[in-house]
């Protein structure tokens, strides 16, 4: 599975934030690596420099085969927050995708 970030200017994107979030969406979507191809990952902060309770965004959008690409997003607090929702969110989304797909 190939992952791809993509971070908004208010963001920055370091080698540890994303070596960070590889670990965690690689253990977490292990069960779907012989299904998904690429996974995007989109980090943004809806605010810019002002504080707010949920202004941290992350969308997933896995590449699955044969399949229209599966998209998830979360707002959260922080970025840690943001990925572990959108995480379970994909998790969900794929079990949803694959199980329609395994009953036909």
């Amino acid at each position: 599975m190939q992952i791809q970030f993509n971070t908004d200017n208010n963001i920055a994107g370091t080698d540890k934030l994303k070596e960070t979030i590889s670990e965690t969406l690689t253990d977490a979507l292990s069960k779907f690596n012989d299904k998904i191809t690429r996974l995007e990952v989109h980090l943004s902060d809806e605010n810019g420099r002002k504080s707010g309770q949920k202004d941290k965004r992350c969308m997933l959008e896995a590449r699955v085969e044969k399949l229209k690409p599966i998209a998830v997003t979360a707002d959260a607090g922080s970025i840690d927050q943001a990925v572990d929702t959108a995480t379970d969110k994909l998790i969900a989304a794929l079990n949803t995708a694959l199980g329609k797909i395994r009953t036909y």
